[in-house]
């Protein structure tokens, strides 16, 4: 019998969670994956926001474990997070996101969680988890440079008049797709195993392998990868326009999908070790959990997040089909493998970058420096703010409580 103060305790905690999935929903989960769409008018504000919360959900469902469970065991050693300290992490990163979306600028939801969750941590006696800190600052550092690289490359590409955008965009779908055929999800594999589509097919097909390599899943990725590349070409001959759209707002969902499987675990991490393992007070299915994460976005992306979507489209560049869908590639590929690796990252990080390196592919045109200055001062200072608060935030509620 879990005693009334325990589950009042336990209430607050997930009130908190949830109000946290709203800041992010309606911050980088809910305004980044269709921002670029709406820069191009491929798609309206509202209407991004409607579709974006109900990818993020199904998003959070499918592929939030891994970052769920590396945000809630893996950021502090030798410290479990209790419920008091999850409820000052989660409502000192809330109230940081959340002052971000009402000022118009995207703060890192990652950022702020993290060094909310790890100072909260250390407030509780616990160790640094330096291993996972160096995958998440390596993580955190590439982005910018890798984001934007393959943003600028691809722009570039669909800008070069010895290609042709009917071969160019369809061939670039065919590279999505070969993503997206890999990508897990945990309904395809056995109990707490993520499996991928191409993956699901190649198991029910004669095992042949070559250097470690199994054929059966190669074929099932070119496949996947030409029929998709040979759809869109037709789709673009009859009407190169809609085709490219059409293209822009399956990158858009795909990144609203990454989006929920990554954000998710932001919001609702430090809940894992109150909900579930040996010692927890109550036992709950990370599905369920999932399930109410997920809403917590949706929330979010319904009410707050048009406010983003457009100071994202509009404040940061001006932005053209072919710029978007050279940003929203690498920002698939990105939160996908963040997704694999259980690290959490900021989409507001990886949009911009990637909506910078586009930009500049045409000369930096649209691309607003001092917006992005204080974009970038607004990431460092947030997660040592949520740190700093985080820490004295705990210990002062501990000595009072």
């Amino acid at each position: 019998m879990v005693a009334a103060g325990t589950l009042a305790t336990l209430l607050v905690a997930a009130l908190a969670s949830l109000f946290m999935a709203w800041a992010i929903g309606a911050g980088s989960s809910g305004s980044t994956p269709f921002a670029p769409a709406v820069g191009a008018n491929a798609i309206s504000v509202m209407r991004a926001g409607l579709i974006v919360g109900v990818l993020g959900f199904l998003g959070a469902v499918l592929q939030g474990a891994n970052v769920t469970e590396a945000v809630g065991n893996d950021l502090i050693v030798g410290a479990p997070i209790t419920a008091t300290a999850a409820i000052v992490g989660l409502i000192t990163a809330a109230v940081l996101v959340a002052i971000g979306v009402f000022a118009g600028y995207p703060i890192a939801t990652a950022f702020t969680v993290t060094g909310a969750v790890v100072g909260v941590g250390l407030a509780l006696g616990g160790d640094p988890a330096w291993g996972k800190y160096r995958e998440i600052v390596a993580l955190w550092v590439a982005t910018p440079f890798v984001g934007g690289s393959i943003a600028y490359g691809t722009a570039r590409l669909l800008r070069a008049e010895r290609v042709p955008e009917r071969v160019a965009v369809p061939t670039l779908a065919g590279l999505v797709a070969a993503l997206v055929a890999n990508i897990g999800f945990t309904v395809l594999g056995p109990p707490g195993v993520q499996r991928s589509m191409a993956g699901a097919v190649a198991a029910a097909l004669p095992a042949v392998g070559v250097a470690g390599v199994d054929l059966g899943w190669v074929a099932v990725t070119v496949a996947f990868a030409v029929i998709v590349a040979l759809a869109l070409f037709r789709d673009m001959t009859l009407d190169e326009a809609r085709g490219q759209r059409r293209f822009l707002l399956v990158l858009g969902g795909l990144v609203a999908f990454s989006a929920g499987g990554s954000q998710v675990g932001l919001a609702i991490g430090p809940l894992v070790p109150l909900l579930g393992g040996e010692g927890a007070d109550v036992q709950i299915p990370l599905i369920a959990v999932l399930v109410g994460g997920g809403l917590g976005l949706l929330a979010g992306s319904w009410t707050g997040a048009p406010r983003m979507i457009k100071a994202l489209a509009q404040d940061y560049s001006s932005l053209g089909p072919r710029r978007s869908i050279a940003a929203l590639i690498p920002s698939f590929a990105i939160a996908q493998t963040a997704v694999a690796f259980g690290i959490p990252v900021s989409f507001n990080e990886i949009i911009v970058s990637a909506i910078i390196g586009s930009g500049y592919a045409a000369g930096g045109a649209g691309v607003s420096t001092r917006k992005m200055a204080y974009t970038v001062l607004a990431w460092i200072g947030s997660l040592a703010l949520a740190l700093g608060l985080g820490y004295g935030a705990f210990v002062a509620v501990d000595a009072v409580v």
